[in-house]
């Protein structure tokens, strides 16, 4: 008998090539054992004797949140005010309004413990001293709600592995990881091959039924991390674990969760939806789709790529049912970033056999904010998880403001995507500032340069939150808040060795951030490619004082995709690059064979996606976060001028279009009297806003590319 999965491989995509190899990535942590009505593996549940009369139907309710990253209160320490549109707090009270039914479980799926300055504070905390004096106040606040089980996400290994198993003691409910394994240097007498995390658990729970009476529901739990996190948290993983494929550990653990008396089966991917392109790719980083093709999954609880399923933002997607909110028949559900949605599946049940099948199902994600209604705010802030974390949220509000310098002018990232900008200026600025101090001495000869990304540039663009996901950072005073919102991540500072031709090729993947524009329409084109390229991933590269420069032609098609794989050979958006070193112009053939030493972080340098990353292009890893380093230079401008100049010394542009059609070129950004006035003072182009904001609250533009 075939499995969906074969059947999809023989009917709908013909020509995917099988892929059975394992991944050896890492990733590490055995949460201790907690007491949980589950089973051990490889212990088979004993079935309850089947009534004679049929039983009526079973409703069952899954809640899921899933990527909080530490923000567990609703307030915004960047901003220090309340903040209603994320937050554990607030989600806490639609968990509490969902489950006023008979049968309700609830999940966690990962990227918990980094993301906002409260998780900052707390691993700042350990760094120095190497270990938690208390509970972590993501699981003060967890613990509260009863939560059946949590999946590890690829965030959870940022501040290494001592900081995780620590942390993860004070869940008082179990974690599950079905793919991440021992490779060396493991905890609790675990050997090579076995599994970091228990892989799945099975929750013997007591159901109530539609006519009142109770059964017992075998509920089985798996969970997955994309096999990526070695590449990005390698400096903490590397040689530690192993990591096999998402799909691939399903297929292996399912059987035996079915064998042991699953009824039903809950995935709990921290992966994206993916595209049904190849689903056995053993690599995938987004598998849910894939995952819907594996017997025996009666529902999906997703996350990772901070987007909301079901939602318009996945119309057309192959097999989804928006309505119902299924891929391929399953139900799934993806609640969005930091607590904005609570993720809910409904599934019907009724008896077969021994045991119970899914006659039914409907996801949904619910939100806790909506910016269109007339009372935006949908719940209040539960005040038990308040009271939970009163002490480590006035902790963090005081470990952001320490003062660390003075800025010359604001630093606000609403231009970021169509211009050189302050905020990716001065991180590029520390950057260089940082590696030169500590580059051996057999590398100074070569010119060192800084790629560095917009990480706060309108999130997404898919959900109305993201219209305020920009740096605020205004002039004057500075504070560690302000380092932290100019640079999100926990980043490692991490230098890679290159060519003048990695430089392009790496500058022609960051150029997918553009759509493609006609020069012979007249129709509105959109510049900002928000589907296929996210904006952490749009690294502009500079040198010290302008020295590198470059235009982007987005009249040409894409040499990359957004994953940095060859689309067009013949294709170069990347124009007059050059390199100005001791009064020489370097260009051409001349800058293709040049070498220089880039400056970035971890999670890219090891990344092997842009051109001129892997460990084989690595020459120096300093143990400071980029963001200390930014703090670093902050202070020390400061020191040395009386402040810092964040000034952008404009070393790219995009390159002027030659038409004599009246182009209709348009980009979004906030829309706020601040971003007016910030645009208005600082645009390097014509600039035009448009009257009315899109669906999502941006404010869009028009852009004129015709002249300079």
């Amino acid at each position: 008998m075939k499995t969906k999965l074969s059947q999809a491989l023989s009917s709908r995509i013909p020509k995917i090539l099988l892929v059975s190899s394992t991944i050896a990535f890492t990733g590490c942590g055995q949460n201790a054992q907690h007491e949980h009505t589950s089973t051990d593996l490889q212990t088979p549940i004993k079935k309850q004797a089947q009534v004679a009369q049929q039983a009526g139907k079973i409703n069952l309710r899954i809640l899921e949140t899933s990527d909080l990253h530490t923000n567990i209160m609703d307030y915004d320490y960047y901003q220090s005010r309340v903040d209603p549109r994320i937050g554990l707090a607030r989600t806490a009270s639609l968990i509490k309004q969902h489950s006023n039914v008979d049968n309700v479980v609830l999940v966690d799926n990962g990227d918990l413990l980094q993301g906002s300055p409260m998780g900052d504070f707390i691993a700042h905390g350990f760094k120095h001293s190497n270990r938690l004096t208390d509970t972590h106040p993501a699981y003060k606040a967890m613990n509260t709600l009863n939560y059946s089980v949590g999946n590890i996400g690829n965030h959870e290994f940022n501040y290494g592995l001592d900081f995780l198993k620590q942390a993860l003691s004070g869940a008082e409910f179990p974690y599950i990881s079905a793919n991440v394994l021992c490779k060396s240097d493991c905890w609790d007498n675990l050997k090579p091959g076995d599994n970091l995390f228990k892989p799945y658990l099975i929750e013997q729970k007591t159901v109530t039924d539609e006519h009142g009476n109770q059964h017992q529901l075998n509920i089985g739990y798996i969970g997955f991390v994309p096999p990526q996190i070695l590449l990005w948290d390698k400096q903490n993983l590397d040689g530690r674990v192993d990591v096999l494929g998402i799909v691939e550990s399903a297929e292996k653990f399912i059987p035996q969760m079915k064998a042991e008396g699953a009824d039903i089966i809950v995935a709990i991917p921290h992966s994206g939806v993916g595209t049904p392109e190849a689903p056995t790719n053993v690599n995938d980083e987004n598998a849910t789709w894939a995952l819907t093709l594996v017997d025996d999954i009666d529902a999906i609880t997703f996350g990772h790529s901070h987007s909301v399923f079901p939602s318009a933002t996945f119309e057309g997607l192959t097999g989804a049912d928006l309505d119902k909110g299924t891929i391929n028949g399953v139900a799934a559900v993806m609640p969005g970033r930091w607590g904005d949605n609570l993720g809910l599946i409904d599934l019907t049940l009724e008896q077969d056999g021994d045991s119970w099948k899914v006659v039914d199902s409907r996801a949904k994600a619910l939100p806790i904010f909506d910016s269109k209604a007339a009372s935006p705010e949908l719940v209040a802030a539960d005040a038990s998880i308040h009271k939970a974390i009163a002490k480590e949220h006035q902790q963090t509000i005081d470990y952001v403001s320490q003062p660390i310098g003075h800025a010359t002018s604001d630093m606000y990232s609403y231009l970021s995507l169509v211009q050189d900008d302050p905020t990716v200026q001065i991180v590029a600025n520390a950057q260089i500032w940082k590696l030169k101090q500590n580059l051996p001495q057999q590398l100074k000869h070569l010119p060192v340069l800084s790629a560095a990304s917009p990480f706060k540039a309108g999130g997404r663009h898919s959900t109305s939150a993201d219209k305020d996901s920009y740096v605020q950072v205004a002039k004057g005073k500075l504070t560690y808040k302000n380092a932290a919102d100019l640079y999100l991540y926990p980043n490692t500072l991490v230098a890679v060795k290159v060519t003048g031709a990695q430089v392009k090729d790496w500058l022609e993947c960051s150029a997918n951030q553009f759509n493609q524009i006609d020069p012979s329409s007249t129709a509105p084109q959109s510049l900002i490619n928000w589907n296929d390229h996210r904006t952490y991933n749009f690294d502009v590269i500079d040198g010290e004082q302008g020295s590198l420069t470059y235009q982007i032609d987005v009249t040409q098609p894409n040499r990359f995709d957004g994953n940095c794989k060859l689309v067009d050979a013949n294709a170069n958006r990347i124009k007059s690059l050059s390199y100005m070193q001791n009064g020489k112009l370097l260009s051409g053939d001349a800058f293709a064979k040049q070498e220089f030493i880039v400056a970035s972080n971890n999670y890219r340098a090891f990344g092997q996606k842009f051109a001129g990353t892997g460990s084989k292009h690595v020459v120096l890893e300093l143990p400071d976060t980029n963001r200390e380093a930014l703090a670093q230079y902050i202070s020390a401008e400061t020191e040395k001028n009386g402040s810092v100049d964040p000034g952008a010394d404009n070393n790219w542009d995009f390159a002027n279009i030659s038409t004599n059609t009246k182009l209709d070129i348009r980009f979004e950004t906030q829309s706020s009297e601040q971003a007016e006035q910030f645009i208005k003072q600082y645009q390097q182009r014509k600039m035009t806003k448009l009257n009315d904001t899109d669906e999502l609250g941006f404010a869009v533009y028009q852009i004129d590319l015709t002249e300079h």
